[in-house]
């Protein structure tokens, strides 16, 4: 018995040391994620992304890159898109963008991995993205195509249906900065951050025990034995085809899965096998059931294998670029995995981003968040699609709140006491 709690204990702690590590980068990336998503105006997304032409699928990749979502609010934002009359590779572009091409995963790489894993990451997103349009485009057509926009306009709740119905975004006149700085864009600001963390916190603390427990409980040399370390061809075939698997069954997603990430770079997994993990946050099982769910089961099982082979053919490709140009990491110890708290300018960056943190915390619970936290979860965009919710603006009736590239329903109207809240389909 005081093995296993001994066990446990040491598998806890390098979980808690990781959480440690990591805070302040994920605090930073969340709060330059919610003043781009405060700011930045977006309207009518739907007319540009019609097709599956190259500017459409680059105009859906910005989109999504400045939406920031978590996995599973990525998913529903997707569908909603779908619904609202968006090619379906389009919609799927801005899926992949919102969580695999986004300002937090990339500080948390960097500051984790390395900055050679950021710029694989940025890397390859785009390959992945063409990829998966050239898989929609070859296999998602006709009637398996019909059958999915049907099921998908029947509304059937997934997960995260609120928090991806919610658009607290600033509109109106005046720039940037304006609108960064005045009372209602420090309050969206706080929304966003607050309403990110609430949707990703569980995948963070999963991914982190899950991590914590491989680097405590798997030898090294298991792990290098299942990556051929000592057959570099055969590593280098398998690294993208395993790395999807494992993210798969860990049921982990957006940054939660970097710290496993980590673990599985110092046990021996390819370059190109890290990078295939990491985007394989849209293919775990639970988003696989609800891709069923959206858009019937024969149009999951082509999305998931269509991601699948888009993810791994980005990793070898990532992979076959990077390795002429010496941009393949050799070190292959994170420090994370053994990281301890200490003294240093890890826990002073913590500290002060910490204070950041509560300082948002403070504005959001100040300003009626609360009731938007209680309905993250919510109903999906159903009977509402058609409807326009109007509310009475708190402050200058120039600035409004846009949610024409979310959809919008009754109750997150409602949540916002009143601010001006348009729903368009």
């Amino acid at each position: 018995m005081l093995i296993v709690i001994g066990a446990v204990g040491h598998a806890l702690a390098m979980a808690g040391s990781m959480a440690w590590e990591i805070l302040w980068p994920l605090i930073l990336g969340f709060t330059l994620s919610g003043v781009i998503q405060a700011v930045v105006r977006r309207e009518r997304v739907t007319r540009w992304m019609s097709d599956d032409s190259p500017r459409s699928l680059s105009l859906a990749s910005l989109l999504g890159a400045a939406s920031s979502s978590c996995s599973y609010a990525a998913v529903a934002l997707a569908r909603a898109l779908f619904r609202k009359g968006a090619d379906f590779a389009a919609a799927m572009a801005f899926e992949v963008a919102s969580t695999n091409l986004v300002i937090e995963l990339g500080l948390v790489l960097a500051f984790v991995m390395g900055w050679q894993f950021t710029v694989a990451e940025f890397v390859g997103g785009p390959i992945m993205i063409v990829l998966v349009a050239l898989g929609f485009r070859v296999w998602m057509r006709g009637k398996i195509a019909d059958a999915a926009r049907a099921q998908a306009d029947k509304g059937i709740a997934g997960s995260m249906e609120g928090h991806a119905a919610m658009d607290m975004s600033v509109t109106g006149h005046g720039s940037f900065w304006q609108r960064l700085f005045s009372r209602r864009g420090m309050v969206a600001v706080s929304e966003f951050f607050v309403m990110d963390w609430a949707a990703v916190i569980r995948d963070i603390a999963i991914g982190l025990l899950i991590a914590g427990a491989f680097a405590a409980w798997v030898p090294k040399e298991w792990l290098q034995a299942v990556f051929f370390v000592k057959d570099p061809t055969a590593a280098f075939i398998l690294g993208p085809l395993i790395g999807p698997l494992l993210a798969m069954v860990s049921f982990v997603c957006s940054v939660g899965n970097v710290p496993l990430a980590a673990v599985l770079w110092n046990g021996g997994i390819s370059f190109g096998g890290v990078v295939s993990f990491i985007f394989a946050d849209l293919i775990i099982i639970p988003i696989i059931l609800i891709y069923r769910k959206y858009y019937g089961t024969a149009a999951a099982i082509r999305i998931t294998a269509i991601f699948y082979g888009a993810m791994a053919i980005a990793g070898y490709l990532v992979e076959l670029i990077f390795r002429p140009l010496g941009l393949v990491p050799t070190d292959r110890h994170r420090a994370i995995t053994d990281a301890s708290v200490t003294w240093n300018y890890t826990t002073w960056l913590n500290i002060l981003f910490l204070c950041l943190a509560a300082a948002l915390l403070i504005v959001f619970f100040r300003n009626g968040g609360g009731r938007m936290l209680r309905m993250m979860g919510g109903s999906p965009v159903g009977s509402h699609d058609d409807a326009h919710h109007h509310g009475a603006s708190r402050d200058d009736a120039s600035h409004e709140h846009s949610s024409e590239v979310r959809p919008t329903h009754d109750h997150a109207s409602h949540a916002r006491s009143g601010r001006s809240v348009k729903g368009s389909s």
